[in-house]
């Protein structure tokens, strides 16, 4: 993918993944215009550059699939997959999967993904290629209101505006709760050069960061995570912390379907399902040991 592609690749990411939503879900996953998800190339450009690639027509040269890939420490992550809605079915999402395959195998490291639980097409694509689930999400959408959240039941751990001095931590508790390490994303999502996102950490009762989530506010992309978490209840003082960031707007953040407390507390503020991801791993994954929310720009694995 070159950047003369990414106007073109904007269009593609809009018209494939609305007409799935479209005709399945009956609703678009993207409002706005095409170019709003130009937002998806920059993002991922500005953390790998060079790391996309695309599909063209050989007759007519256009673009009919495109996916970008993510090399961590530890590992790779797969970013957005689309292909054109006339070519489904024609093997190009299969060629660009077995491009990030080989990627991840030249390295030895696990490709690690959160796809679509409903979308059925997408998922055999993924285990047919060997990804196998090894966690579930509720993605949850939230009106928050113009006034902004009631107020915690129970008393819950500091939150605080992450800052360079929290880097460290920050890769210590993700290495600890979910096995990985990526630092870029870290220093992208604290240095926030693009004013796109916001990043917290919460304290526990010594002080010490034992938990962080990011969001993104963007018209195309109103996304809370990726974050990690140690206990439920740093997991929730940092939601509340990112909700208030969106009063009167409408978001989308994605919990582990097995965090019962976390869950809770996200229907007592007007929570609702919308749909549900697995996260999926080619290789090894460690089992996790605490709270994950996962999040697709950019893909968290």
């Amino acid at each position: 993918m070159r950047e003369s592609d990414f106007d073109e690749v904007a269009e593609l990411i809009f018209l494939s993944t609305n007409s799935w939503y479209e005709r399945n879900l009956g609703h678009s996953a993207f409002g706005g215009k095409p170019e709003g998800c130009r937002v998806f190339c920059e993002v991922y450009e500005d953390l790998d550059p060079g790391c996309a690639i695309v599909v063209e027509n050989a007759d007519s040269g256009r673009i009919v699939g495109s996916c970008f890939y993510h090399p961590r420490e530890m590992h790779v992550s797969l970013g957005i997959l689309n292909v054109h809605p006339n070519y489904f079915g024609a093997g190009v999402a299969g060629r660009l999967l077995g491009a990030i395959v080989d990627f991840a195998a030249e390295r030895e490291l696990p490709l690690r993904l959160v796809s679509s639980a409903l979308n059925l097409d997408s998922y055999s694509l993924y285990n047919k290629w060997g990804l196998t689930p090894f966690a579930i999400y509720q993605d949850m959408i939230i009106d928050v209101p113009t006034v902004g959240l009631s107020k915690a039941e129970n008393e819950l751990p500091q939150v605080r505006p992450a800052d360079p001095s929290d880097l460290v931590a920050m890769g210590q508790v993700e290495f600890e709760v979910a096995g990985i390490s990526r630092e870029s994303d870290y220093c992208y999502f604290v240095e926030n050069s693009s004013g796109l996102w916001d990043c917290s950490v919460s304290l526990d009762e010594t002080g010490e960061v034992d938990g962080f989530l990011v969001s993104i506010d963007h018209p195309t992309v109103r996304m809370i995570g990726p974050g990690v978490a140690r206990t439920e209840a740093a997991a929730e003082a940092l939601l509340r912390a990112q909700l208030d960031r969106f009063r009167g707007k409408t978001v989308i953040f994605l919990v582990p379907a097995t965090a019962k407390g976390l869950t809770a507390a996200a229907y007592q503020l007007g929570a609702r399902n919308c749909e549900l991801h697995f996260a999926q791993v080619l290789g090894d994954a460690q089992p996790i040991a605490g709270v994950v929310m996962p999040t697709f720009l950019p893909e968290s694995g």
